[in-house]
């Protein structure tokens, strides 16, 4: 595997300096106070708000002159106050980018600071408003990117916490999640540094590209003085081929079984962190985050006949449906059926569907996952040719369930075809309640 890899240190973090070079240099401290005035000056583009995680565009378009090709299109912004963060429950948008970040705050006062500003900065950019007028002889307050206003566009940011944040840095091992740890090699893992871990992960999605890097330099010149960044993937997600579910670079339908987001109890059970458990009090209604980077070789699995993909993935490939259903307009909802094929003689046993969730009494508990991936292009890799793969995310109220999940798997027959060369575990902290709390503020209270 190793003769295999994805671009090492440089190709995969950011430089020394913030790109966000265009913004005025300043002190962290002075960051936060232009965050306040920022939000402060914050005005909502559109009245109204969807429900929690749900995403709804709104029919009124600006006007455009006479002759224009497009309209611009405009969106209800995305709540972003709730007992969860959006962007986990909220269906996944069209665009991702995934941020793991090194905490480099001096101490608990500057720790606080940077989630105080990264909220404000949050709260701005996804409710969407008009950027500070600064003087003319000064440097912007923003960059221009999205026009004279920031649009919502969808945009939602998540914060998670790794592992390394719970050291003995700011006084918070005690208060660490119960389950969370660093992400430790599995079988077949081709695990790359400079592609792995950190203190710090920002999720980053929206409809548009632009929209997701205008949120991205914002946050990196609001913080630069206490994180920095250690490895970035960027991620977008097809549209349905040519209904349901979207296909990944493998073409098989992803993130067929999942959760259903609106059923609280179901979500209670699956995915959210809950009282009165071995969890600490700060982490209710949080979730662990995993964000797995896995390169394709997609060349390799080319070479396969059809047929053999399918008893691979353990669904077929043009409708999504299980191996059972013969009708290429079969539905991708369809469940599969195990209990008729202990032998694996239709679907077979160490196919990828069945694996992770086999069906049996004592695999019950540990196959149910809410996943929320995107497909990443870093082609090309260092032996130049394609770096196409799967930034895989997934939230569970427990580690150990997605843990056990991809113990299973290590016999999958798909093991030849994927590499897996990065990410980690992390813990998506609880939402921000109103206007007056912050990111993990009874983490660090």
């Amino acid at each position: 595997m190793t003769d295999d890899r994805s671009p090492g240190a440089e190709g995969a973090r950011f430089g020394g300096e913030c790109p966000a070079g265009f913004f005025a240099r300043r002190s962290f401290l002075q960051t936060t106070v232009a965050a306040g005035l920022a939000g402060a000056a914050s005005v909502s583009l559109l009245d109204g708000a969807t429900a929690h995680g749900a995403t709804v565009h709104g029919a009124a378009a600006s006007h455009v002159a006479p002759g224009a090709e497009k309209t611009v299109e405009r969106a209800k912004p995305i709540p972003f106050h709730g007992e969860h963060q959006a962007g986990i429950a909220t269906p996944p948008q069209r665009d991702a980018t995934f941020v793991s970040f090194d905490v480099t705050a001096s101490d608990r006062k500057a720790l606080t600071d940077l989630f105080r500003t990264l909220t404000t900065r949050a709260r701005f950019l996804t409710q969407g408003g008009t950027p500070p007028k600064t003087p003319p002889d000064s440097p912007p307050s923003d960059t221009g990117i999205l026009g004279p206003e920031v649009v919502p566009d969808d945009l939602t940011i998540t914060v998670a916490l790794g592992a390394s944040f719970f050291d003995d840095r700011f006084g918070l091992a005690a208060r660490k999640p119960v389950q969370l740890v660093t992400m430790t090699p599995f079988a077949h893992d081709d695990l790359d540094p400079a592609l792995s871990q950190g203190d710090l992960l920002v999720q980053v999605c929206a409809t548009n590209r632009d929209t997701t890097v205008y949120a991205l330099l914002d946050l990196l010149a609001h913080t630069s003085g206490a994180m920095k960044p250690r490895w970035r993937i960027d991620g977008t997600r097809n549209p349905p081929r040519p209904v349901g579910v979207p296909r990944d670079w493998f073409g098989f339908k992803d993130g067929i079984s999942n959760p259903d987001v609106t059923n609280v109890a179901q979500m209670n059970q699956e995915v959210w962190a809950q009282p009165r458990t071995d969890e600490p009090a700060w982490a209710v209604g949080g979730t662990y985050q995993v964000l797995r980077i896995v390169h394709f070789r997609v060349e390799k699995w080319q070479q396969v006949p059809v047929a053999e993909q399918e008893r691979i993935f353990g669904r077929r490939k043009v409708s999504g449906a299980p191996l059972y259903a013969q009708d290429p307009n079969a539905s991708d909802l369809l469940d599969p059926i195990y209990t008729n094929d202990p032998q694996g003689l239709i679907t077979p046993l160490d196919s990828h569907v069945r694996l992770a969730n086999p069906q049996t009494p004592q695999t019950a508990a540990t196959s149910a996952i809410l996943r929320r991936s995107y497909d990443y292009d870093r082609s090309p890799d260092v032996r130049g040719g394609l770096d196409l793969g799967h930034a895989f995310c997934c939230f569970q109220r427990e580690l150990n369930t997605y843990i056990t999940m991809q113990t299973r798997l290590e016999g999958e027959a798909l093991v030849p075809y994927i590499s897996p060369r990065g990410g980690g575990y992390f813990f998506a902290v609880p939402g921000v309640r109103d206007e007056q709390d912050y990111y993990a503020r009874e983490l660090l209270a």
